[in-house]
């Protein structure tokens, strides 16, 4: 049986430490039309695919995620 890569999610928090934005601009961000939808919602948040996240960010001039 070949072996299954670990899933690698991200919440609102890692996604921040990621981009080196607040939790709160993570909110403005998410709400974009171009930014990933989430993998899944919970009670505690929304949780996306790390892989989106990144695929986002590498297509984005720093100055789009800047909170400033």
């Amino acid at each position: 049986m070949p072996r299954r890569r670990p899933l690698r999610i991200m919440g609102a928090a890692e996604i921040a430490e990621y981009l080196g934005v607040s939790r709160q601009w993570v909110e403005v961000l998410s709400k974009r039309r171009d930014f990933p939808e989430p993998a899944v919602i919970l009670k505690a948040g929304r949780i996306w695919r790390t892989e989106d996240v990144e695929e986002w960010a590498a297509k984005r001039r720093p100055d789009d995620t800047d909170e400033s």
